[in-house]
């Protein structure tokens, strides 16, 4: 990917609903050259598609946590993945190094809820043991590519 596809990326990732001419205007490009690079980027899998951003407390999501996870020995990213995939309260999973096998995000409707998903989780035969805190505020997200530069 050049700085002019990382740009247009940029532009895409920070509000895709931008028209082709507006991208173009900015990157100094034509409206169908932009949506060339655009096709282009999707057929390579540089851009996996476009979606919607949802501030979860719009949708009943109150509370916030992250879920360090301690897995049984030969656990396979895999098999996390199996088992957390059928939660719709996790937001994220990712494996990551130091103690635990993995962080999980959740969202729930309130601290009884968030409990509730924890101790199903926790409970998962893949699990040794967990460790949560939960989100007080959030103090900085970011949705775009970063910076185009």
């Amino acid at each position: 990917m050049n700085e002019l596809d990382q740009r247009i990326v940029h532009a895409l990732a920070e509000d895709a609903r931008r028209s082709y001419a507006d991208i173009g205007a900015e990157v100094g490009l034509s409206a169908p050259a932009v949506k060339r690079r655009v096709d282009r980027l999707r057929a390579e899998g540089a851009i996996t598609g476009f979606t919607v951003r949802v501030d979860p407390a719009a949708l009943g999501w109150e509370t916030e946590g992250f879920i360090e996870l301690f897995c049984r020995r030969n656990t396979s990213p895999d098999a996390i993945h199996r088992g957390l995939a059928r939660y719709p309260e996790v937001a994220s999973a990712s494996t990551v190094t130091g103690e635990a096998d993995a962080i999980v995000q959740v969202f729930a409707s309130d601290m009884r809820h968030f409990e509730r998903v924890l101790e199903r989780i926790a409970g998962e035969p893949f699990v040794e043991r967990t460790k949560s805190v939960l989100v007080l505020s959030p103090l900085l997200r970011r949705f775009s590519s970063g910076s185009p530069g």
